[in-house]
């Protein structure tokens, strides 16, 4: 069948866009799923979709994510002659759209294929021939103008930047970034631009899923902005063993020095080199690349500009000689603005790009940039247009002075009604999309002046925070949820549960507080940002029934049972063991990823050796063995109730060990789901008498024996088709039954790793949610002084009730407590800690 090409178009076109079929089959892309896609099969989807638009020129805006389909959308509107403007999945594009008015809008999240929307089949608008691409200019602001790009800023960018990082066709890179964002989309264009290949993943770099992919895909080419670095550093990328990587590649924004060395030593010893690259949507993406052998010597430098451009320094009032603002000249510097749709028409309007960057030319020829100008701030990676800010604050509130720098904004106040400073408050926090951490607001009387009478802006910064609220104060929604309850300051829209430092230990209390909070509580919110999520808050109001995750809901029940069988309530033996599965699954969301196995050991171990040892002080029926944790194994004898707590700490003890190796790390990051399985295989040849290890006494409470409950909760958290589930369905089946000697237990354990196979969530009535989520999040608490609390009552129910109220209790006094002394523990030890560079 010939399909049905686009008709020439009689504008320019971008060369690496119409010759994909050029590279043959060719791997271009690794889709979400793992599957590979040739050259020639993206070509093909291309000229297809590029068909389905039809022949007539107009404006396209195009929602992308980090998918395949999106890919399809972007080329396809740009091979079918289109003007594109790009924007993501959740972005704040109403503005945009208003002003702008698209004639098509098409949306790239669709798993197959990208649907379009058609407006009108004729453009309304008067299109340039030269304009290519529309780009957001202000970050966050929400502000509607928008960067004008030409078939040749788009081309010349990418062949440029393909050049200067000495692209090959064998290079492939992953999607770290989003592809709307200028750095992001620059990394699709120059590897297409070369017949390179790309992975695509929407995953963060803190998900175990994105390390799956990259152990599938084996990518050379990673790029990052500086928050991108923070969250390496917490997953121990450093440390990671990635023989395929060959080039990481940082820009959107400026670097600590320090960590610029130590990315570069790190590169040289693991193999890699450090790209530290400048760049602005106005210049396309990128202007200048520093070459890796300087990146140790010169970590203050942004390199030279790439080829085809040219950097001078435009002298400023006020600065040094040789220092003032950074203008760039190139065939990527941008057509010009459109702050309304008539924009849309004008031609090339700049041949220089005054950048707003304040810098030098180092006698050695390398960039340095030293300052902003104030108008423009880059925070979290994003320009802050304070102009467009300030113009719409203004529209609702007189006598507002409006600052800021790398510590965020500044917001100054005249004496007036006491809400003005929340109602200001919010008003530029939502123009900025920013958390409320980043802007700070108090009332200021008398603004401090120079003696020209204009404003002392530095003054009036430091005024304002010396002045204002606590942050802490004005946290809401998800980030105060999550500062509140993981003891943490301050939460950024950019952070995750995970990248807080949130584990098995805290997940209970903050999934049941999200549910009550959010309109729907997403299956991985733990590995979404904060930003994220703060749009789901219920503002359609939350559902009748929650879902609570499938795993809390085990905790409390698990718990209940242990309590009510000791009590001598009910006889439903097998609680603890589907904890203990539970633990692993949990072990596998929130350890393997996070770099926090030791401090997960430590926030059980704690409590536990802490109230046992009291227990042991003062009653006949528990000794020194049992506050070790270590009863099980040094004494055998007397009451074996704590044996959960002993079996966990040293499971996780022994992982905690395994995994500091770093051959163990990449044999697990390489194969999650088969190191999992590996792991379980390992682990039942003690449970099916292959393999014999210690005394049989209390066998079913012996780490060794139950480990492969762990085992498989760990490989179920890790199964990702239903062949895995299905397969470790089968496997829980032949290994419960006939194995506790006990049918009740037996059924009750199978029925836990079931649900906790295939149902990650469950209904709850709402008006037991709270009391679920309480008891599941104290369960550690409940289990440890329940022992000490249920013998001092007849009454079995009351033993049993008071015993779980006493435990939340604890837990809720114990937590804050316990927090503090790890924070004051950690600042210690990082105090103590060797500089790296000493």
């Amino acid at each position: 069948m010939t399909l049905l090409e686009p008709k020439p178009s009689t504008v320019g076109s971008i060369d690496f866009v119409d010759r994909l079929a050029h590279f043959g089959d060719r791997i271009a892309m690794v889709d979400e799923r793992g599957n590979h896609h040739g050259y020639d099969d993206l070509d093909r989807r291309v000229s297809v979709f590029a068909a389905r638009l039809g022949r007539e020129r107009r404006l396209v805006m195009v929602r992308v994510t980090n998918t395949l389909s999106s890919v399809v959308g972007y080329l396809g509107a740009l091979r079918a002659g289109n003007v594109v403007l790009l924007t993501g999945e959740n972005a704040s594009i109403d503005a945009i759209v208003a002003v702008h008015d698209p004639d098509v809008i098409v949306d790239g999240s669709a798993s197959d294929a990208p649907t379009i929307d058609v407006i009108r089949r004729s453009s309304r608008h008067d299109l340039h021939d030269d304009l290519a691409l529309l780009l957001s200019t202000s970050g966050s602001t929400g502000s509607s103008k928008l960067v004008r790009l030409s078939h040749g800023n788009v081309a010349s960018n990418a062949a440029a930047i393909a050049a200067c990082l000495s692209l090959r066709a064998d290079d492939r890179a992953i999607t770290t970034l989003p592809m709307h964002y200028c750095f992001g989309l620059s990394i699709l264009h120059s590897h297409l631009a070369v017949g390179a290949s790309i992975a695509l993943t929407s995953a963060s770099v803190v998900d175990p899923c994105f390390w799956e992919t990259v152990a599938r895909a084996r990518p050379t080419v990673l790029a990052a902005v500086p928050h991108t670095i923070e969250l390496l550093d917490r997953v121990g990328f450093t440390d990671r063993d990635l023989p395929h990587l060959r080039a990481l590649l940082q820009a959107g924004g400026r670097l600590d020095q320090d960590v610029v060395r130590r990315y570069a030593d790190a590169g040289r010893h693991a193999g890699w080199d450090l790209y530290v690259m400048y760049g602005q949507t106005e210049a396309t993406a990128r202007m200048a690349c520093l070459p890796p052998a300087y990146a140790k010597e010169r970590p203050g430098a942004v390199g030279v500009a790439i080829a085809g451009g040219a950097f001078e320094i435009e002298p400023l009032e006020g600065c040094e000689p040789g220092i003032g603002e950074i203008v760039y000249t190139g065939p990527n510097v941008m057509m010009g603005y459109a702050d309304q749709a008539a924009d849309l028409a004008l031609g090339h309007e700049l041949d220089r790009l005054a950048t707003g960057d304040i810098g030098r030319i180092a006698a050695d020829g390398l960039l340095e940039i030293v300052g902003r100008r104030s108008d423009f701030l880059k925070l979290y990676g994003l320009r802050i247009d304070l102009a467009h800010v300030r113009n719409a604050v203004s529209e609702h509130f007189t006598d507002v002075h409006i600052d800021g720098d790398d510590d965020g904004i500044t917001v100054a106040l005249r004496p007036g009604k006491p809400s003005d400073v929340a109602e200001v408050g919010a008003l530029v926090t939502s123009l900025v999309h920013l958390p409320s951490s980043a802007v700070t607001v108090a009332v200021i009387p008398d603004v401090p002046r120079l003696e020209n009478g204009k404003v002392d802006r530095p003054a009036l910064r430091s005024l304002v925070r010396s002045v204002a609220p606590q942050r802490a104060d004005r946290h809401h929604g998800v980030a105060e949820l999550y500062a509140k309850c993981l003891g943490v300051g301050p939460v950024e829209s950019t952070d995750t549960f995970v990248e807080l430092g949130g584990d098995s230990m805290s997940y209970v209390e903050v999934s049941i507080a999200l549910e009550q909070l959010l309109e729907k509580l997403p299956s991985d919110w733990h590995h979404r940002t904060v930003g994220e999520l703060e749009p789901l808050a219920g503002s359609h109001g939350a559902p009748r029934m929650p879902r609570v995750e499938t795993n809390v809901v085990l905790r409390a029940i698990a718990i209940v049972l242990i309590v009510g069988n000791h009590a001598g309530l009910f006889l439903v033996p097998g609680g603890a063991h589907v904890l203990f599965a539970g633990a692993g699954f949990n072990f596998a969301r929130f350890q393997l990823g996070s770099g926090s196995r030791w401090r997960s050991v430590g926030r059980l171990a704690v409590p536990s050796v802490l109230w046992i040892s009291g227990a042991a002080l003062l009653r006949d029926d528990f000794t020194l063995t049992h506050g070790i944790l270590l009863h099980g194994w040094l004494d055998g004898e007397g009451r074996w109730i704590y044996w959960f707590v002993e079996a966990l700490v040293q499971v996780l003890v022994v992982l905690a060990l395994a995994f500091s190796i770093p051959l163990v790390r990449r044999a697990e990051q390489r194969a999650p789901f088969t190191f999992a399985s590996g792991v379980l295989a390992v682990t039942l040849l003690p449970r099916f008498d292959i393999l014999t290890l210690g005394s049989s006494h209390h066998a079913l409470y012996r780490p060794h024996e139950i480990a492969w409950l762990f085992a498989l909760g760990w490989a179920i958290a890790r199964a990702r088709t239903p062949i895995q589930r299905l397969a470790l369905s089968a496997v829980a089946i032949i290994a419960v039954v006939d194995y506790f000697g006990d049918p009740t237990r037996e059924t009750v354990v199978l029925i836990g790793l079931l649900l906790l196979t295939w149902a990650p969530q469950l209904p709850v009535p709402r008006v037991v949610n709270r009391v679920v989520g309480a008891v599941a999040g104290a369960s550690l608490y409940v289990y440890l002084s329940h022992v000490q609390v249920y013998p001092e009552f007849d009454e079995p129910a009351i033993a049993v009730l008071v015993s779980l109220a006493f435990g939340v209790a604890l837990w809720r006094i114990a937590t804050p407590v316990l927090a503090k002394g790890e924070a004051a523990i950690s600042r210690r030890v990082t105090a103590a800690a060797p500089s790296p560079h000493r």
